[in-house]
This record gives C-alpha cells, structure tokens and sequence, in this order.
C-alpha cells in the first residue's frame, strides 16, 4: 500500500469510557479503519485532559478517573479519509474530529 505524500492525518479525541455497540469506541474505529483498508490507526491513551463541558480528567492518583483521554490517529490518501469521516458522525457522540495536512515522509511494513 502506497500513501501520497500529501496525506491527510485524521485526529479523533475521545474518553476512554465511551462505548459503540457495547466495545469501547476507539477499539471499533480502529477495527473499523483496518475494515476499511486504511494504511494504519493508533490509539494513544493521555494521563489528563478535557474538553468542551471543561470536565477535567485525570490518572493523578487523588483523583481517579475511569474516562481518560484517547487520542486516534489515522493516516492516508484525502480521498480515503474523507470516506471514511462520514462513518464516525454516528459514532462519536461527544469528542472532537480534526483533519490536518500529513507530509508523508515514509511508509514501510
């Protein structure tokens, strides 16, 4: 599989917590996104963050939080991530989706 250098970097944060058909959401997108033959996902999981209703959460031992932040990264041609972003407005409920420009310096198994 070949990516053009002028790639997209697809971006979706959500909570650790958040669900899609009884599985945690970042697994399903990432299942979803090999599904789909994209070039490759990973989900970073942050020790604290939050977001639009300013909810902070935290792995800070005095304040446990089972909602972490999960950050997904996805990398590809435009045309295939612009496919694919139709497909999450069903399944984020509450996060946030960004696109970026990628400058795709190598891609090799």
């Amino acid at each position: 599989m070949k990516i053009p250098a002028d790639g997209k970097l697809l971006r979706i944060f959500i909570g650790e917590a958040d669900k899609w058909n009884g599985r945690p959401l970042y697994e399903e997108i990432i299942l979803l996104a090999k599904k789909e033959k994209l070039a490759g996902a990973t989900a970073i999981k942050g020790f604290m963050g939050f977001g639009c209703k300013s909810h902070m959460h935290t792995a800070n031992l005095l304040r446990l939080s089972e909602d972490l932040p999960v950050v997904i990264e996805i990398v590809d041609s435009e045309e295939k991530i612009n496919q694919f972003i139709p497909q999450l407005d069903s399944m984020v409920k509450e996060g946030l989706v960004t696109l970026e420009k990628a400058n795709v310096i190598m891609y090799r198994a």
